[in-house]
């Protein structure tokens, strides 16, 4: 035993479970909190109290739910998986009854200061209850159909139900999420090719149906696929957002135009400039070297939760680690996607920058989770 080892014996637990915080993982998560605040700051014309103020007062809330869930055992979190599963389903049904509708869907329940979006809650609760069934499982039955039915369904349920919000981009997220953390468990990759394939016979499907009673997707969610394939064809419609997103993003070169000089999103042409679309105006105004920052400090972030997990010999904490990091590269990746015209716009959020409550409380805890885990693995 070394000399620290002795020394922190000596420290009251509560004290030494905030020593053995991953605090870089928390100086990173503030940085890039910090990062989104100042573009807040510069969308509104350097007024604090539309949208910077707000959002740091539920950063600092999500901080104190980070910390909290962190302080504890990882065990507890463990034994509440299925609970936490069933109350994100519970509310994603509450949610198709009497769930609030804004900007043509219904996703959202008032519940006074805020709007709980449930299917923010369910990307991390699915992650949480997969981790503990594969830790559960015997590591022989993991790829056996039977014991791979239980967890494709209990990925496919919820799915369904936020895809009749509708919300594909978070219905898309769900699928992403559980296939990390099934693959992260070992199950065949022929299961995943299988998938692969279906999902090859789905996308032709989808195109083969439009126009028809039967067709899979709604008519808004066709026209951003016309979008995406050619912006040009309605420049004044629906092509209207990327086709600005592309100009704030090639305008800003490779140093930006300035601080609160995007004239993009100062001038409005730039559509939901503080939520899904926050990253062209950071690009625009700082340009590549900015912008690279930005997906350095993202890199980081996934990079030292991996490392946690690798470390862990705990196997629920490694999944939910793992799991908790997919989910964050996810919407890193389908948001920068979207964005950048690679991808049909599907309305995922940039984390920890776009302006929202749900998405930035809901993160923080899927951070607080892996500090639980971080904290208490063993040693």
């Amino acid at each position: 035993m070394t000399y620290l080892e002795n020394r922190l014996k000596q420290v009251p637990s509560g004290l030494r479970k905030v020593l053995f915080l991953n605090w870089p993982l928390v100086v990173l998560i503030c940085t890039v909190a910090a990062v989104g605040f100042l573009m807040l700051y510069s969308i509104a014309g350097g007024d604090i109290d539309t949208w910077a103020r707000p959002q740091m007062q539920r950063f600092a809330v999500g901080l104190v739910l980070m910390f909290g869930v962190a302080m504890v055992p990882i065990w507890f979190w463990r034994s509440m998986a299925g609970v936490a599963y069933l109350v994100s389903f519970l509310l994603l049904i509450f949610v198709e009854v009497v769930g609030e509708v804004g900007m043509g869907a219904q996703r959202w329940i008032d519940i006074g200061p805020i709007r709980l979006q449930p299917s923010e809650m369910m990307k991390f609760t699915l992650v949480l209850l997969l981790a503990a069934y594969y830790d559960w499982l015997d590591i022989k039955r993991v790829s056996r159909p039977l014991w791979v039915l239980v967890p494709v369904v209990l990925t496919v349920l919820p799915t369904v139900l936020v895809l009749m919000q509708p919300n594909l981009g978070t219905s898309l997220m769900l699928l992403l999420g559980g296939a990390a953390v099934m693959f992260a468990a070992g199950v065949s990759l022929w299961y995943f090719a299988a998938v692969g394939g279906m999902a090859v016979a789905a996308v032709a499907a989808v195109f083969l149906t439009r126009g028809t009673p039967w067709q899979l997707l709604h008519d808004y969610q066709y026209r951003r696929i016309d979008t995406f394939l050619d912006p040009t064809a309605d420049p004044l419609g629906a092509g209207y957002n990327i086709i600005q997103a592309k100009i704030a993003l090639g305008s800003g070169g490779w140093s930006g135009k300035g601080f609160m000089q995007g004239t993009q999103s100062r001038l409005n042409f730039l559509p939901e400039k503080h939520t899904d679309f926050i990253f062209t105006t950071l690009a625009e105004e700082f340009g590549f070297v900015g912008a690279f920052s930005l997906l350095a400090l993202y890199a980081l972030i996934i990079g030292f939760c991996l490392v946690s997990a690798l470390q862990n010999r705990d196997r629920f904490s490694s999944l939910l680690i793992i799991g908790v990091a997919a989910t964050f590269f996810f919407y890193i990746a389908v948001n920068l996607s979207m964005v950048m015209g690679m991808a049909p716009v599907v309305g995922v959020p940039l984390p920890l920058l776009s302006y929202g409550g749900s998405a930035m409380l809901v993160i923080l805890v899927g951070f607080g989770l892996v500090q639980s885990a971080h904290v208490h693995r063993p040693r």
